[in-house]
């Protein structure tokens, strides 16, 4: 299946929080990152989802935000993903960062030109992909 999120991650379902309405659930990544994903009860349902089995994360480059440099700061955002900028695509209007992982996966974000110039993101240095729990959306193998 092709999709168009930039961000596609596999991995493990590592923790599960039911509630109420919402779960909360946790994908480990292959080198030790992790994804937080929260998705309905009913999805919880429909996809079978628990601890163990393989799912999928999807994730919307303009849904990323980032930061650059080493961070001092407590965010909402669920997923705060550090690592060093790997790539940088600029177009027109926006530019398209790649954000490597210390566990090796790379997070994908698009943002304006201003913004890369004003945050000063260039390859090697050290930034943060920020992401809410709301915005990875959660498949499994069929």
């Amino acid at each position: 299946m092709n999709v168009s999120a930039r961000n596609v991650f596999t991995g493990k379902i590592t923790a599960l929080t039911n509630g109420a309405v919402n779960a909360e659930v946790e994908i480990g990544l292959p080198g030790g990152d992790k994804i937080v994903a929260i998705v309905t009860e009913g999805s919880v349902k429909s996809l079978d989802l628990a601890v163990g089995k393989e799912a999928v994360a999807y994730v919307k480059a303009p849904w990323v935000m980032l930061l650059a440099g080493p961070q001092n700061v407590r965010f909402s955002a669920r997923n705060q993903l550090s690592g060093k900028v790997a790539s940088v695509q600029k177009g027109a209007v926006n530019t398209e960062v790649g954000v490597r992982l210390s566990g090796g996966a790379t997070v994908y974000a698009v943002v304006t030109n201003e913004a890369v110039m004003e945050l000063g993101l260039k390859e090697g240095v050290e930034a943060s992909a920020l992401i809410k729990a709301s915005h990875v959306i959660l498949g499994v193998p069929a």
